[in-house]
């Protein structure tokens, strides 16, 4: 489990191991890790419109996927689609 120890810096070095090791399975799938925070400011905006049953046929899928939300979701389908 994450962060798990009998100290703060157990719980530290428990931490750092696990997602070291998280990045290494992502990259040995073949996935890309994510960007940091700072490596762009989203500053650029996009509108799309959708039908009610759109939407939550939308926000459910963000929710199974582990989606924090819808945005998130069609930014990240909508970059893969363009790689």
């Amino acid at each position: 489990m994450l962060g798990l120890g009998d100290t703060p810096e157990a719980c530290y070095t428990q931490t750092i191991e696990l997602l070291v090791s998280a990045l290494a399975t992502m990259l040995e799938a073949g996935d890309k890790p994510p960007l940091p925070a700072s490596a762009g400011k989203r500053e650029q905006q996009v509108n799309i419109r959708v039908t009610a049953d759109e939407r939550m046929r939308i926000e459910e899928a963000a929710r199974q996927a582990g989606f924090r939300s819808v945005s998130d979701f069609i930014r990240a389908a909508a970059l893969k689609a363009a790689s």
